[in-house]
């Protein structure tokens, strides 16, 4: 048996309401893990969050941004100042060349302010497409579907979205999850993947969404874990 197995179809629009409904009256507050406390924050914490955990971020970015509280006192901090604050995150080193960058074209190109356009942001150093749906679902209310490693899996373990790419994932989620229910089903699916829909452990006994979850294996796991099917 292997967490990894996928659905053997996609859920139907009715079966994703229902999964996603459950998912929304276990964590009705559900929310952002990161810290932050403006767009500018935000931004900066979704890009250092990459390749790393959103607890790791949190413990880096409070004396980061503290020194550097804006995209002017970022770039005042330099690259290697930076760099000092955020040895803790992976990969500190490329994302202390992004965070100087980005501060820079924000004072260059946006007098100094986070712009809203999904076009602009990923213009944007070390901004793709999940740290921009992030921005513009957290910071700016738009319906947008930051697809990280927790949602592709559920996408397809569940077959709420299966795809073979994060971009494909995105669409089939956007197709068959509510329209009213969009912006906050990125936090709702976000943290049942970090917490009970786990990668190589999925804990299928405590999971809200069991009986519309199309897994393949949920049955096995929950009488493996001494519950009934």
């Amino acid at each position: 048996m292997t967490a990894t197995k996928s659905a053997k179809r996609a859920m139907t629009k009715p079966e994703a309401k229902r999964f996603i409904t459950a998912l929304a009256e276990a964590n009705p507050e559900a929310e952002s893990e990161l810290v932050f406390t403006d767009v500018f924050s935000l931004l900066m914490s979704v890009v250092l969050s990459a390749q790393a955990t959103d607890k790791s971020v949190n413990k880096a970015t409070p004396a980061l941004f503290h020194d550097a509280p804006d995209p002017a006192a970022m770039v005042a901090l330099g690259e290697e100042g930076i760099a000092r604050h955020i040895k803790t995150i992976g990969l500190w080193r490329a994302k202390a060349r992004n965070v100087f960058k980005l501060s820079q074209q924000l004072l260059e190109k946006h007098g100094g302010e986070v712009p809203s356009d999904r076009k602009s942001l990923e213009a944007l150093a070390g901004v793709g497409r999940k740290t921009a749906s992030v921005v513009m679902n957290v910071a700016f209310g738009e319906d947008a579907m930051a697809v990280d490693t927790h949602i592709f899996r559920i996408g397809n373990r569940t077959g709420l979205a299966p795809g073979k790419t994060p971009r494909a994932v995105e669409e089939g989620l956007i197709e068959r999850i509510p329209r009213d229910m969009l912006r906050p089903a990125h936090h709702w699916l976000i943290l049942h993947g970090r917490y009970i829909c786990l990668a190589r452990a999925p804990q299928c006994e405590r999971c809200p969404g069991y009986d519309p979850c199309l897994y393949p294996d949920k049955s096995a796991i929950k009488a493996q874990r001494g519950e009934a099917p």
